[in-house]
């Protein structure tokens, strides 16, 4: 690896913030490789263990992301922000050689055509109420961790603590600690179903937050918040999708692609909404925003519980006697 001017200048492979742009939207539309994997190891498992091993697999996902933040940080203090791309492009060909022989072949199900998978995406979206509950919820968890991680930063930065993005990073250890109860709620789902785990996993997201905002000021109060977080969210994460690949199983890629487009847009609008907070109100307001969506996330469960419940009861009414 070549050796970075003090500066940060280099000759590099991207000497302008086009390329840089355009390298980053490339990332953007090929990142979703990732999620592809999921319903794929959906479809693999026998439907009585489903949750297990849809958790299984997003733990490993999610670790990736959260480690990624402290590894990215210590390499770049080290060696500068570009060794952090050449050091991802290895590891990504190094993926993609051992998928290639370690995955087995599938055949698609289905014979529709490519315009008719986009179009049949809409009206998943708008036939399957199970499918939009979930991707809401998710949306708004995935938002909600994002407020806390997009504005964690700034916060660290501040007094008493004075710390830079290295100890930021080392706080996505400390999440790893949560993603590592993946599995379990993927057990916890198998036994209990998913509607109970989604709203055990928005409870322990708006615990966190409470710790955010009572004890958020001492470091023990931010570890576990964070635990409580990634917790949370990633319960809800594993639940929302044994829920939707139980729907369908011929469009299980199709379904993913509702929620987890919902997922991402969620997570964009908690960045902005917790930089909004942070920027009128400091921390208090980054709690505010996190627990906001939260708790749209809990309405959004109880509605659709009470309506379904309210269903079951009027159904044999209506039935013929």
């Amino acid at each position: 690896m070549r050796h970075l001017r003090p500066d940060g200048d280099d000759d590099g492979l991207a000497p302008s913030l086009a390329l840089i742009n355009a390298a980053g939207f490339a990332v953007g539309l090929t990142g979703i490789t990732a999620h592809l994997i999921l319903p794929f190891a959906a479809k693999l498992a026998p439907p009585q263990e489903r949750g297990r091993v849809v958790g299984t697999v997003l733990s490993g996902l999610l670790l990736g992301i959260l480690l990624a933040r402290a590894v990215s940080g210590f390499v770049g203090d080290l060696f500068g922000w570009r060794a952090v791309y050449w050091m991802a492009a290895m590891a990504l060909c190094t993926l993609a050689i051992a998928l290639r022989y370690a995955l087995p072949y599938d055949r698609p199900e289905g014979g529709l055509r490519y315009g008719e998978l986009v179009r049949s995406i809409a009206h998943l979206a708008l036939t399957q109420p199970v499918l939009r509950e979930a991707a809401i919820i998710g949306g708004m968890l995935f938002g909600a961790f994002s407020s806390f991680w997009a504005t964690l930063v700034f916060f660290l930065a501040t007094p008493p603590w004075h710390y830079g993005p290295r100890v930021a990073g080392l706080f996505g250890i400390i999440g790893a600690a949560g993603v590592l109860f993946a599995p379990w709620a993927g057990r916890l789902t198998d036994r209990k179903g998913p509607a109970f785990t989604v709203a055990l996993a928005i409870v322990t997201a708006i615990a966190s937050y409470g710790v955010f905002y009572a004890a958020g000021c001492s470091i023990w109060g931010l570890v576990a918040g964070v635990v409580l977080l990634d917790l949370g969210v990633q319960a809800g994460h594993v639940a929302n999708q044994t829920r939707i690949y139980a729907l369908i199983p011929e469009a299980r890629s199709r379904l993913n692609t509702v929620y987890m487009v919902t997922y991402f847009l969620g997570g964009a609008f908690g960045s902005a909404l917790g930089a909004y907070g942070w920027s009128h109100w400091g921390w208090t307001g980054v709690c505010v925003a996190g627990a906001l969506q939260l708790v749209v996330a809990l309405a959004v469960r109880g509605w659709m519980h009470l309506t379904r419940s309210a269903a079951r009861v009027a159904e044999p009414e209506a039935s013929p006697v």
